[in-house]
């Protein structure tokens, strides 16, 4: 099917206005400051990887990024190692068990499985080829803002609500460091990932960042080339695996593209060589999916069929 603008702004327009009244879902609340956000907020962007930009509603409300950071990371990493060395270190299979597991660390002797688990990513930010703390920092929200061709900033409320309650996160890089899976200071590397984590942006920067990687790791709003183009097929292997958490399979099967969900409410879909859909609601289902999110995207997905799976016409 072919996407036009003006076809495209009217179901962008019309899946705000259709799932804006969905109730379902609950806002994270063991991080506190991710609780106090108003659970109406809906947004939604698309830009196509010539740079068009298509949204509505919230889609210019800043909001924590949170584990879809992992996916530029990672960006970062595999540019800097490689992907043969990436999967030595770190591997590229689904656990099985919850994203914050400790159990699936012993029960792979201590390599995380996939760089989208906690234990995965705080061992990828680890592997960030840094002289410092601050080194690693620079590097990382550098990346960020390339991928989003904009400066991009922490919101410092939810990082210090974040650090305040990451004891868990701090106990798996302790134990990865047991097993030799960790790069750098465990409480650096640590800390350096709840600062990723807590990075603010729009339902629209997403959508960009996301058209980066449709686009072959080339920004197509500044023309920039953020990522290597052969590192991309690996990062979106790595969504369609991962990307939300214990259902991804269920996305998979609803939607049939490769995404990356967060917890403070946002969801990215990448359709290579076309789009990417950029989407902002806080209320999540029980693996810590955006509800809204997700039907906003299986909706766009269905109506222009985007479904990596389905026989094109």
């Amino acid at each position: 099917m072919t996407i036009d603008k003006d076809s495209l702004q009217k179901a962008v327009n019309a899946t705000i206005a259709s799932f804006s009244g969905v109730k379902d879902g609950k806002n994270a609340d063991y991080i506190p400051a991710l609780a106090q956000v108003p659970s109406r907020l809906f947004g939604l962007a698309v830009v196509l990887a010539d740079g068009t930009v298509i949204e509505a509603g919230d889609s210019r409300q800043e909001f924590a990024i949170e584990s879809i950071s992992k996916v530029f990371t990672l960006a970062r990493v595999l540019d800097q190692i490689g992907p043969a060395a990436l999967r030595q270190k770190i591997g590229a299979d689904p656990t099985g068990e919850p994203f914050n597991s400790v159990m699936a660390i012993e029960l792979h002797k201590g390599k995380p499985q996939n760089p989208f688990v906690n234990a995965g990513a705080i061992a990828t930010t680890s592997l960030v080829a840094a002289k410092s703390k601050d080194d690693r920092w620079a590097q990382i929200i550098s990346t960020y803002g390339d991928f989003a061709g904009r400066p991009l900033t922490v919101n410092e409320v939810i990082y210090k609500s974040e650090a305040d309650t990451n004891q868990h996160n701090r106990g798996i890089a302790w134990l990865l460091q047991s097993y030799g899976y960790m790069y750098s200071d465990p409480m650096e590397a640590t800390d350096v990932y709840t600062r990723q984590c807590s990075v603010n942006i729009t339902a629209a920067d997403l959508a960009t960042m996301g058209a980066t990687l449709a686009n072959g790791g080339v920004n197509p709003r500044t023309g920039k080339q953020v990522v290597q183009s052969s590192n991309v097929p690996k990062i979106l292997a790595e969504m369609c695996m991962s990307g939300l958490y214990d259902s991804t399979g269920d996305w998979m099967y609803k939607v049939g593209l490769p995404g990356k969900s967060g917890v403070g409410g946002g969801i990215l879909a990448v359709v290579p060589g076309k789009l990417a859909i950029g989407a902002y609601s806080p209320p999540l289902d029980e693996f810590g999916n955006s509800v809204r999110g997700q039907l906003a995207a299986q909706a766009l997905s269905e109506q222009f069929g985007l479904n990596l799976f389905a026989r094109k016409a």
